[in-house]
């Protein structure tokens, strides 16, 4: 096999279907050429430079393709003549290559590893001697904005402005007072105090008039004078505006002309390049990285040296960033943001496994309560809340069909993830709806979880509050952010413990998109996932996502009797 192919000696049977590489269940093949990666990545030393504070690793098993070369060399066919024919197929020995996202303590070249599909790193190469023009062009701004002479002349505008305000100030008090001194003096002539003249008058007119052009030829000297010194600031400024305008010219023209170079293939020999292939999504764009990510290295490495993709999977090493979730060994789907588009075009012509998040629940939608406003349902794992893009069967679609006979439409109050089951409460009408809502928001509607943690957490019971938004890189996941985020709070109170694992329940105060998941999940929440979490999780095997919402309380919005309803089904250690 070829020198970065990793001979797996296994009698473990690979899979009839190629990983669908956004929800999966890693294959035993892929955990063992994982296994082999972890080791090689403490024996090597590869890891010792690195001063991120975690990165993705992928394995792809493989099958090496040959050309099969056969002949009847033990007598003639039946035409005569001995036959010879050449026949494509894989030889059957699987092997494994590894890739790690981005660089792996500033380089591209680790030995063991399968290379980037594009070099970006070569130090005489296009990107880079680009890059470091680029970088000179900062030099000669910074040095500009850092020299005495534009300090100096930004120093003196500054200055001089500060003075003109301050004599403009001082003028129009000079006027004000004079002007409150004859206002005085005419008070007190009508008041018979005292006589003026018409001479006095006149002059007093005369020094209103005067003291008033004094000002406007001030402020016409002290404009000059602001306006030669910022001339001489503004010189400095166009040239750094010039300078900055060539550097965004050059970066873009440089981003481009880097994403044509990563020219990728799929199964069927195809290519495009990420200008390309990006240009035909929503996502205009390539963003920064994209093709530089395990999952399209180690495909792109398998077309182009006639290797056969059998499964993949993609793990993390190391500490997880501060903002996301990630936890060290753990499994993870590849990323939307950048290899959703790469990889619908790289699994083309591969017999991909089916999506999971497309099949349908496996139990039907139970109804819990029912009247002329509201419906009660016990939502199973697997089924969504209102329908998505694929118009698969939802809470929304289901009661939809079940109102049409009554002229009614369900206005959905809340939702529940799809792999989160339990109860929910539809609006019947839009007055039910709004009380609902504000019910939700002055936290008059109460709702309890219950939620199996994959560990022992910390603390027994406490609040969580963080602040969270959406990772735009990486949709649907969230992300903390302690400046942009959104408050979320989560009070919880563990129920049991068995098994190295624990039974909570959750009270959520606020209703953040995967806001319980990603409060158990994190370092500063309980620092334990739920079990069977697919984004968050440890990538334990489960049959399902282990969170529940249990219970839940409203006030009727029609009646105004509190109501209260519990789940039949619950969650057991």
């Amino acid at each position: 096999m070829d020198r970065l192919v990793h001979i797996l000696n296994t009698d473990i049977l690979p899979p009839r279907q190629f990983t669908f590489p956004f929800c999966y269940e890693p294959h035993p093949l892929c955990r063992l050429a994982a296994a082999e990666v972890q080791r090689h990545i403490v024996e090597s030393g590869v890891w010792q430079g690195e001063t991120g504070c975690g990165k993705m690793f992928g394995v792809l098993v493989v099958r090496e393709e040959r050309r099969v070369k056969s002949e009847e060399s033990d007598g003639e066919s039946e035409k005569g003549k001995v036959k010879s024919e050449e026949s494509d197929g894989f030889d059957g020995t699987l092997g494994f290559i590894a890739a790690y996202s981005g660089l792996l303590a500033g380089r591209n070249d680790w030995a063991y590893f399968v290379p980037p599909v594009f070099d970006a790193q070569q130090p005489d190469g296009h990107f880079k001697t680009t890059e470091r023009f680029i970088s000179d062009i900062n030099k000669e701004i910074d040095g500009i904005r850092r020299s005495a002479d534009y300090q100096c002349a930004k120093t003196r505008e500054e200055e001089l402005r500060q003075s003109v305000a301050d004599q403009i100030a001082a003028m129009k008090q000079r006027i004000a007072s004079a002007k409150a001194e004859r206002d005085r003096r005419r008070s007190d002539a009508q008041a018979g105090l005292l006589q003026i003249s018409e001479a006095e008058a006149a002059a007093m007119t005369c020094e209103s008039q005067t003291l008033k052009a004094d000002l406007r030829r001030l402020k016409q000297r002290l404009d000059a004078e602001i306006s030669d010194a910022h001339a001489h600031v503004q010189q400095y400024d166009e040239r750094m505006a010039a300078l900055r305008q060539r550097r965004r010219s050059m970066s873009d023209e440089l981003q481009r002309w880097l994403f044509m170079q990563y020219r990728m293939l799929n199964a069927r020999g195809e290519e495009r390049d990420l200008i390309d292939i990006f240009s035909t999504t929503t996502h205009g764009i390539p963003p920064a990285g994209a093709g530089d990510c395990c999952a399209p290295k180690l495909l792109q490495y398998a077309y182009s040296h006639a290797l056969q993709p059998v499964c993949m999977a993609e793990f993390w090493w190391g500490e997880s960033p501060r903002q996301e979730i990630r936890h060290h060994l753990s499994y993870y789907p590849a990323c939307r943001s950048k290899c959703l588009p790469i990889l619908t075009h790289m699994l083309q012509g591969l017999d991909v496994e089916p999506n999971p998040l497309m099949a349908t629940a496996s139990e039907d939608l139970k109804i819990v309560y029912e009247d002329d406003a509201i419906c009660v349902v016990d939502k199973p794992e697997g089924m969504l809340s209102v329908p998505g893009k694929d118009n698969v069967e939802s809470v929304e679609s289901i009661m939809r069909q079940r109102w049409h006979q009554y002229d009614g439409n369900p206005i959905m109050v809340h939702r529940l993830d799809r792999d989160t089951s339990g109860l929910m409460v539809v609006a019947r009408t839009l007055e039910a709806y709004h009380s609902l809502q504000q019910q939700f928001a002055r936290r008059i509607a109460a709702k309890r979880y219950e939620a199996v943690l994959d560990g022992v957490p910390a603390s027994q019971q406490g609040t969580i509050s963080l602040p969270l938004m959406p990772d735009i890189m990486d949709r649907p996941r969230q992300r903390v952010d302690m400046q942009h985020g959104k408050p979320s709070v989560t009070v919880y109170r563990v129920v049991s413990t068995q098994g190295g694992r624990t039974l909570v329940w959750l009270y959520p105060h606020t209703g953040r998109t995967h806001q319980l998941r990603v409060h158990c999940a994190h370092p500063l929440g309980l620092a334990t996932p739920i079990l069977g979490d697919p984004l968050y999780g440890r990538g334990t095997a489960a049959p399902r996502m282990y969170l529940h919402a249990a219970q839940l309380e409203i006030v009727h919005p029609t009646t105004g009797k509190p109501m209260k309803w519990t789940s039949e089904r619950t969650l057991t250690l």
